[in-house]
């Protein structure tokens, strides 16, 4: 833990950032210039304290915490979320040091901590996919339909680097978006054009402190090796104008297939996606099969160019390709699907489907889990026996006492109950990877 002093108020002098500015640069940021961005970010809620608030994210960290500086100083009706992952001997306290940080910026702030990570191969990413996912259910509980996060410029450039060595798609290259909509929230970044550095130099100017987490400095992290490798400034450079180029050809791209797909494909309320005849080109089919298979990021490039070339029946990424006799389908693999969870509502299941209880129903001794084989053909609606057995079901037990997307319930009160399809991304995207040059003119100084 390290405590940077500083001269509180001098950040807010500094001159207004756009995304034609050297995104490197070292300059503190103003919160003039943050709120001039972050309004090009909307539509937002009034900030009126009756109305739900704007999560923040908050790890502690330089990045987040000077987001949430920032934001302090854009609207009251803030609500910050910082995650302990219980990794660290340290974390607990370094969260709850955080919480009491952002208290005295005057941001309220909740402790979300994880109990289930362990340490092992992966760990990062299961990390991340477990922050996003408390992170997405205390917006639920919250009535959150915004979530700020802290990247910036450096882990935009890192992301990009990483994602060529990994022979990424043209979409990849586009980094990470400054919007992002999922399901029930959109995930916010209106940092992407700052440096780490500012950051940090603005909260120096304003006298705050923030937490350096070592596993930042792990060689043995992909990420920290790709950091160290581009100290070099042409370097990121020429990654940032990557990024840029690659931005705005996927917008295009996402609104043809946005085309494509409501022309020849229908995604199910069931979880399975109908595509015709003839399969979609691979970047249709990939997203296709993220969605599906409610996957965060998605398969392999080159693995579902093949599937596309062979056109056989065939499993990747947790989902199956089928033929029937209205063409080809996609499906969630019986054997990929998660195991069972406790059944309350706006419970997840499968990082697909969201439970809808009615409040006469007790969710007590209910367990959410896959509908599985048995189903007689009359109650199937004409589907084949294998696309139910991928159904959310409700169990007590060894006993399947409901299946509503069937409209199946063994008992009365469980016939209202309904399971909304929600995948964590949608097929194309919905991001916003460029910045229109009209709106990058109006924040010019």
């Amino acid at each position: 833990m390290t405590q940077f002093p500083g001269r509180a108020g001098e950040a807010e002098t500094q001159p207004c950032f756009a995304p034609q500015d050297d995104p490197f640069s070292e300059a503190p940021v103003s919160p003039e210039a943050f709120i001039a961005r972050i309004e090009q970010l909307g539509p937002w809620l009034p900030d009126d304290p009756d109305l739900p608030p704007v999560g923040v994210a908050v790890s502690g960290g330089g990045d987040s915490l000077c987001l949430a500086w920032l934001a302090r100083h854009w609207r009251k009706n803030l609500l910050a979320f910082v995650v302990d992952h219980g990794l660290r001997a340290e974390s607990a306290e370094e969260a709850q040091l955080t919480v009491r940080r952002l208290t005295a910026m005057g941001v309220p702030a909740r402790l979300l901590t994880l109990t289930t990570l362990t340490k092992g191969p992966g760990i990062a990413e299961r990390a991340r996919q477990a922050r996003y996912a408390v992170l997405a259910q205390a917006c639920r509980e919250a009535g959150c339909l915004d979530l700020l996060l802290g990247h910036q410029a450096d882990d935009q450039v890192e992301t990009i680097r990483m994602r060529q060595k990994a022979g990424s798609g043209p979409d990849g290259l586009a980094g990470m978006g400054w919007v992002t909509a999922l399901p029930d929230v959109r995930l916010v970044r209106p940092l992407l054009s700052v440096s780490r550095q500012a950051l940090r130099n603005t909260l120096r100017q304003a006298g705050r402190a923030w937490v350096d987490d070592p596993s930042n400095q792990d060689m043995r992290a992909e990420r920290v090796r790709v950091r160290h490798s581009l100290q070099v400034q042409d370097t990121r450079h020429i990654l940032w104008q990557t990024g840029v180029k690659a931005g705005a050809a996927r917008m295009q791209r996402d609104a043809e297939r946005a085309a494509v797909l409501a022309r020849q494909v229908t995604l199910r309320p069931e979880g399975w996606a109908c595509l015709g005849p003839d399969l979609p080109e691979p970047e249709i089919l990939s997203g296709l099969i993220r969605c599906v298979g409610g996957l965060i990021y998605p398969p392999s490039p080159i693995a579902v160019a093949r599937l596309q070339a062979a056109e056989q029946e065939a499993t990747l990424a947790g989902v199956q390709l089928m033929r029937g006799q209205a063409g080809w389908f996609l499906v969630r693999e019986a054997a990929a699907m998660a195991a069972p969870v406790r059944a309350q509502a706006g419970a997840r299941w499968d990082n697909r489907f969201e439970l809808r209880l009615p409040p006469a129903v007790s969710g007590e001794e209910l367990w959410i889990g896959p509908a599985g084989l048995g189903l007689e053909r009359k109650d199937r609606h004409g589907w084949p026996a294998r696309f139910c057995a991928t159904l959310p079901a409700l169990w007590r037990g060894d006993r399947r006492v409901a299946v509503p997307h069937l409209g199946l319930g063994a008992e009365e009160g469980l016939k209202q109950v309904r399971f909304l399809f929600q995948p964590p991304v949608s097929v194309t995207g919905s991001g916003v990877y460029g910045w229109p040059e009209r709106k990058a003119d109006q924040l010019q100084t």
